[in-house]
């Protein structure tokens, strides 16, 4: 063993190193049972074959690593945004460990979520003891300025009613009366995570004003209200502030996380960093508006801020690529009465000249894509301005509905003419399509490497690299960090996707006197 207090190596290339071959192939004779290399090898190269897609693709009551997470991890995300905010969970002690884990990996810093630990008893005789004890302690613990309820399965299975439980815990004393407390049901095995923030952002909006609307009056503070939806790019948010800061627009981001998932390493510890202070949210619905930038995952806060507040809810796409940010900042200024300052206009010059130099490079290229509803169809139109081509676009938790303006916005283009379009499917559906029709590259979250081991696999010539854009990131630092939104987020995505193609063609022209012919200095 070749393993020193100097030289500590991990598991890569330690494993590759003769005395740890010889151990782990002595652990796999001895007490592992593997099938035979040859017919495990026969059964691989079968699921890439058509027959086996045609089977795949008829599977009805199963589902095979699924592109999207569940409710509550989108509820405790969304309960970030507000300032002073403990996400709390309804459920069991694992499904919260599951999601602050999740985000842990994802954004590289802690989690603040609490649960009040359901168990066996718990799913017999209900969940209302765990929870005046659970809001207790996170109150006594935490001091938050609000408290943010959730629910998991087992609480939605045997019928949990939040608003009773909330209400006998503050009536019998387990919380104070003037502790704000929100909640919202999110059933983990309905929707998906884009569903519990809908829930919990509508659940929050009911909680904070519903009972106050008899002041409010629509315009009268003279903001605008940005609703991001489940948004996991920390450069997002900021880059619409600066947008809209330059405008001189006066702005409440209803939810607004950036801060609190990225603290300094300074000594500090900041539990609660940041976020949408609870009287701006109580004053959202005296705004000009209410833009909702993921318009296809928010219909429960639609429907509410529509209905209560009376906004008009002025139709808008999420502003990636170029056209859609140019048609939000001139919706932003039609409604705010601000021009559009030079400074931006200045940054869409640069996005312009960015697509062009890199237009030779990607015009042609083959995408096939999976993700969010509202990504997608922001990324899919930026494809279609840069003249790429998406091959297949596939949404696990997205609407027939979707499904067809996904389709007529594609048949718009000539370069979406021969995209498929697959809607409910999972990442295993997506791993047949890669053998089907090959495309060019993958874009999607982390979990699409092991879509591109196994079309390395099978052959150099059928491999499919990975550009990772999306949720969650696992296997990257810092893209979390980074920007889609805006002109900005333009030339992000536009630099990861051209340099995603030019290195992959030097990776492909480096053989001395074969491939090397186009292996250039200049591209």
């Amino acid at each position: 063993m070749n393993q020193t207090a100097t030289a500590i190596k991990p598991c890569y290339p330690l494993f590759q190193e003769e005395s740890y071959r010889r151990l782990l192939q002595n652990k796999a004779e001895r007490f592992e049972e593997k099938p035979d290399p040859a017919e495990l090898e026969q059964r691989f190269q079968w699921t890439t074959s058509a027959e086996y897609k045609d089977l795949n693709f008829r599977r009805e009551a199963l589902t095979i690593n699924p592109a999207k997470a569940c409710q509550p991890l989108g509820a405790v995300l969304c309960a970030l945004g507000f300032k002073g905010t403990l996400p709390y969970v309804h459920g069991s002690q694992g499904c919260v460990a599951y999601f602050r884990s999740y985000f842990n990996r994802h954004f590289k810093e802690p989690i603040a979520c609490v649960s009040d630990s359901m168990t066996e008893d718990s799913a017999v005789f209900g969940g209302n003891k765990n929870m005046h004890e659970g809001l207790a302690n996170a109150n006594a613990l935490y001091q938050p300025e609000m408290i943010a309820v959730s629910t998991t399965c087992m609480a939605e299975v045997i019928g949990d009613d939040l608003h009773a439980f909330i209400t006998n815990a503050r009536t019998n004393g387990h919380i104070p009366e003037h502790l704000p407390v929100a909640s919202a049901h999110t059933p983990s095995f309905v929707g998906s995570h884009t569903t519990g923030w809908d829930s919990m952002m509508e659940g929050t909006l009911r909680y904070l004003t519903i009972n106050e609307m008899d002041s409010k009056e629509v315009g009268s503070n003279g903001k605008l209200n940005i609703v991001t939806g489940f948004e996991t790019y920390l450069g997002n948010y900021r880059v619409l502030k600066r947008m809209l800061g330059e405008m001189g627009v006066d702005c409440c981001m209803v939810s607004d996380p950036e801060e609190v998932l990225d603290t300094p390493t300074d000594g500090e510890y900041r539990m609660y960093a940041g976020g949408t202070p609870l009287a701006a949210l109580r004053d959202a619905p005296n705004a000009i508006d209410t833009l909702l930038l993921q318009p296809w995952s928010l219909a429960k806060t639609k429907k509410f801020i529509g209905e209560t507040w009376h906004h008009p809810l002025t139709p808008v796409d999420p502003p990636m690529g170029l056209d859609w940010t140019d048609a939000f900042l001139m919706k932003v200024s039609q409604l705010t009465g601000r021009p559009i300052p030079a400074s931006l206009e200045k940054e869409r010059g640069r996005l312009v000249d960015m697509m062009a130099d890199s237009h030779a490079w990607l015009h042609g290229r083959k995408f096939s894509l999976y993700g969010d509803p509202d990504f997608l169809m922001g990324m899919v139109k930026f494809l279609l301005e840069l003249g790429a081509e998406p091959i297949h676009v596939l949404c696990h938790n997205a609407s027939k509905r979707w499904g067809k303006a996904m389709g007529k916005m594609l048949k718009d283009s000539p370069y979406g003419q021969e995209t498929e379009v697959h809607v409910d499917r999972d990442l295993w559906h997506f791993r047949s399509l890669m053998f089907d029709r090959k495309p060019d590259f993958m874009i999607g979250n982390s979990y699409g490497k092991y879509i591109q081991r196994d079309t390395l696999h099978k052959g150099p010539e059928h491999e499919v690299p990975l550009i990772r854009i999306g949720f969650p990131i696992f296997d990257r630092h810092h893209l979390h960090r980074s920007t889609t939104l805006g002109y900005e987020g333009a030339m992000y995505l536009l630099t990861e996707l051209v340099n995603a193609v030019l290195a992959d063609l030097d990776r492909k022209t480096m053989g001395y006197g074969t491939t090397d012919y186009n292996y250039d200095l200049i591209r």
